[in-house]
């Protein structure tokens, strides 16, 4: 086989999907910043197939949501915390969909208030070369 014939390494073809995990993972730090006040200290994006995005999000816990889970107040601090993401879904939203260029089909939120991670995962419209 020529040079020329020669299939692209893995390392070519991830590329473009590695720059959107990258991009998408800054921007949730950016957003979970003007939320909460205080972004997240790691942030890592991973395609969970070719529909699926799962971000995860640690240490965005702001000093009073470290003191409610310190009082054992775990379920009140993942109301809040609820509350306000879906209260901006459409922003977390935005990002996928301007990264990306795909729609968002169905977004869910969740937090392990006694670890600090936060997942934001997002199935997306099938892409019109599927």
């Amino acid at each position: 086989m020529s040079v020329s014939d020669e299939a692209p390494s893995a390392d070519e073809t991830v590329i473009p999907i590695q720059g959107q995990a990258a991009q998408i993972s800054n921007e949730m730090v950016r957003l979970y910043k003007s939320l909460f006040g205080r972004g997240p200290t790691r942030a890592r994006t991973n395609y969970a197939g070719p529909d699926t995005i799962l971000v995860t999000l640690e240490h965005s816990l702001t000093p009073a949501e470290q003191t409610l889970a310190e009082m054992g107040e775990h379920q009140r601090l993942r109301d809040v915390r609820m509350f306000f993401q879906y209260a901006r879904e459409d922003d977390f939203r935005d990002v996928i969909e301007r990264v990306t260029g795909r729609q968002v089909r169905a977004f869910i939120s969740g937090i392990d208030t006694r670890q600090d991670v936060s997942a934001e995962l997002f199935y997306l419209h099938p892409s019109p070369s599927d």
